[in-house]
């Protein structure tokens, strides 16, 4: 049996948001390294094209970090969302937002996919309904 080590978590951030080290990606920053590296030089180059203002910015990550269930990215970007001028109603509207657009997104993927078994004829088959869930 092979035993994977897990780097010490190295994730710091500062007062503006930013983030130094693998943040949660420590057995890729130990295996891969140079795809870590990859990702902190998409990260500079999504700064320095940014169109909206940083406090939108991490209001939009914060969001997706949920999305995600990123442990770290959230408490990353309402960090940064706080350093960024939002305010905790702001932070907590965004919030909500995600949790109300999650359960609608959810909830209309489900019904489609439901629609779709009633109006596909060969879903029928028992077979065809196991897929990866068995």
């Amino acid at each position: 049996m092979t035993t994977i080590s897990s780097p010490v978590e190295t994730c710091a951030t500062s007062e503006d948001g930013a983030t130094s080290g693998p943040c949660g990606q420590g057995f890729l920053a130990t295996h891969m390294s140079s795809f870590t590296s990859a990702l902190s030089q998409l990260d500079e180059v999504l700064d320095a094209a940014r169109t909206v203002d940083k406090k939108t910015d991490e209001l939009i990550r914060f969001a997706l970090s949920i999305k995600a269930r990123s442990e770290p990215c959230v408490r990353k970007h309402y960090v940064g969302s706080l350093a960024a001028g939002a305010s905790e109603e702001e932070i907590g509207y965004v919030f909500a937002l995600t949790m109300r657009e999650s359960a609608g997104s959810d909830d209309c993927w489900t019904h489609g996919i439901i629609a779709s078994l009633e109006a596909d004829s060969s879903a029928e088959e028992e077979e065809e309904l196991t897929g990866c869930c068995g």
